[in-house]
């Protein structure tokens, strides 16, 4: 099976950086956020490919991709053993590319893989999200392994008083990761039968508070009705129009998971924070990143 990650994106929330330097490719400490991405998608078994959905305009993100011999060698001439093999595995991941050539929608860039995904069920991970410990979509497999196959999706807790910013699902708690039903149904590790998806909900008609968190597991019939489904919200093509349509032919479940699982890469301020949330967790940078930040910002760090 095959993961999907849609990168032709503009990103303008990170101009004028992103004129000369696609989103997907900016670091978090020595590696780009894409791959983090990529990693993630190829931990699940089963999953043998990544198909990134990008623009004509971001060839770098391609050209990240491919192996750089000459590179390697110079590298490895200077003695730099373990930069030379950072960059090999960069350039050995089994990813490919397809194109969307227009900006239609997120369900429009899903189904511009159909041809790679064939009949086979996929993933999708949004590429402005990773999970460092990449066991989200392993714990969404485990949830449709055991409902025969069923599409799964990440979810996670949101306050009452925001839910009418997101998409909130329907449905209600039949059990969770452990075997058992928690006492507390919308904790991380509780799985969901879902009913229906709602989006943006005022608050006093939303019928829970979890929202969709970038990741999903779908059967290979989501290809079939993003190939007839009409413009949406904002005159493009969503996928949860599609996933709406699918829930009235298949079943559809939703495994919540905790929110400081991920980290957030879709705006500059959660960028820097998500690099400096990297940086705190390494041992290997840590001390030299707190030090290189200065006595007055160590200091708040610390409060």
């Amino acid at each position: 099976m095959k993961a999907v990650i849609p990168a032709a994106g503009l990103g303008t929330r990170f101009l004028p950086s992103t004129k000369g330097t696609p989103k997907e490719l900016l670091p978090v400490l020595t590696k780009p956020v894409i791959q983090y991405v990529v990693e993630e998608a190829l931990e699940p078994a089963g999953v043998d490919g990544v198909v990134i959905v990008n623009s004509r305009e971001k060839p770098q993100i391609e050209s990240y991709f491919k192996v750089d011999g000459g590179l390697e060698d110079q590298l490895r001439d200077r003695g730099k053993q373990a930069e030379a093999d950072a960059v090999h595995a960069a350039g050995s991941l089994p990813v490919s590319f397809v194109y969307q050539d227009e900006p239609r929608g997120l369900g429009h860039a899903v189904l511009c893989a159909a041809d790679v995904t064939r009949d086979e069920p996929f993933f999708v991970l949004l590429g402005d999200y990773f999970v460092p410990d990449r066991q989200m979509c392993v714990n969404m497999k485990r949830v449709s392994d055991a409902h025969g196959g069923a599409s799964v999706i990440a979810v996670a807790p949101v306050p009452a008083d925001q839910v009418s910013r997101y998409g909130i699902i329907a449905g209600s708690c039949v059990e969770g990761l452990s075997g058992e039903v928690p006492a507390d149904e919308e904790s991380a590790g509780a799985v969901w039968k879902v009913s229906g998806l709602v989006e943006k909900p005022a608050v006093q008609d939303a019928p829970s508070h979890l929202f969709i968190v970038g990741r999903y597991l779908l059967s290979a019939h989501i290809m079939d009705l993003l190939a007839t489904q009409g413009a949406g919200a904002g005159g493009e093509i969503q996928l949860t129009d599609a996933m709406q349509r699918l829930l009235a032919e298949e079943d559809m479940y939703a495994l919540v998971v905790d929110p400081e699982e991920g980290c957030d890469t879709g705006t500059p301020a959660a960028w820097a924070a998500t690099n400096a949330r990297m940086a705190l967790t390494d041992e290997s940078v840590r001390e030299a990143f707190v030090e290189a930040l200065g006595p007055k910002a160590a200091g708040l760090l610390s409060e």
